[in-house]
């Protein structure tokens, strides 16, 4: 069949529209699969969550991640980032320990790293007794060191302000410490975001870094006598082992607190750290953090 030249237009114009729509109905197929792609945000028991990239410091996740919660042990991130930016710091200097040490435990009830009185316990061993077991003694010990003063407990308040100052320094406006371990006095407080900004700080570190990484670590201490004893430690973040590419971070809970934990994994070149806090369990917590690192890695 011929056609004419007007014929011929007609079915030019028909193939266009075919061929347009075609694109059209294409593209937004594409559209609908680049949106099925995207993955959607997870639910968590805890009360708040944060999660970033630790490389870029893009936001990834956020749940009530400015409201001030308090932060059990977590706090004791901020106890070893004081302490590992001390100048002229000797990680093998040795420090004693004290009756008061272990009073304060007994008094509190508090998670120990079972020092002994006399012992004589060098300072890196001491951060992992402090990370490890989330030993309240081993807390004590380095603020005792660490802090200015010529009785202890001016020690001990000279070292909190440190840790308030280092707050302050790393931006973080929603975060007040007036304990060395998160046995808080009403005024220990920080957020799912400042605690992830603190622990990608202290991250810097690479003797920080080496410590809550180890899911467990056996330590030769010097007794009083002058003999020595091994102390065994190990971390409460069960994650480590659990899942891949875990690194860190610490675990945390209390009355107030419930259960909080500031974590962090590593996956092909990308490494991705946050916190939840007040969630309702030790399981809880750790599934709520398993959950926001498979949604972290996806982004």
């Amino acid at each position: 069949m011929k056609l004419g030249i007007k014929g011929i237009r007609r079915a030019s114009a028909t193939a266009t529209v075919a061929l347009t729509t075609g694109a059209l109905l294409a593209g937004g197929a594409f559209a609908s699969t680049a949106q099925a792609a995207a993955p959607k945000a997870p639910s968590i028991v805890a009360k708040g969550g944060f999660v970033m990239n630790n490389g870029t410091g893009k936001t990834l996740f956020t749940k009530a991640a400015d409201t001030r919660r308090s932060t059990g042990s977590t706090t004791k991130i901020m106890t070893a980032r004081v302490v590992l930016a001390q100048k002229g710091l000797n990680l093998d200097s040795k420090v004693t320990i004290q009756k008061a040490y272990s009073d304060y435990i007994v008094s509190k009830g508090a998670s120990s790293a079972r020092l002994i009185v006399g012992d004589k316990v060098t300072v890196r061993q001491l951060l992992y007794g402090l990370m490890l077991p989330s030993g309240c003694d081993a807390a004590y010990a380095l603020a005792d060191k660490f802090g200015s003063g010529s009785t202890r407990a001016a020690r001990v308040k000279s070292f909190i302000g440190k840790m308030n100052s280092t707050a302050k320094t790393l931006g973080l406006k929603n975060t007040h410490f007036d304990s060395f371990d998160g046995i808080g006095n009403g005024s220990n407080y920080s957020t799912p975001r400042d605690l992830t900004k603190l622990a990608s700080s202290a991250m810097k570190y690479s003797t920080f870094r080496t410590v809550v990484k180890a899911k467990s670590t056996k330590q030769k201490v010097t007794t009083k006598t002058g003999g020595y004893r091994y102390m065994s430690w190990t971390n409460t973040n069960k994650l480590l082992g659990t899942y891949s590419g875990a690194i860190g971070v610490k675990t945390g809970s209390g009355p107030a607190a419930k259960y909080c934990l500031v974590f962090a994994a590593t996956r092909k070149g990308k490494t991705v750290i946050g916190t939840v806090l007040t969630s309702t369990s030790e399981a809880t917590r750790t599934a709520d953090a398993k959950k926001l690192m498979d949604y972290g890695f996806k982004k």
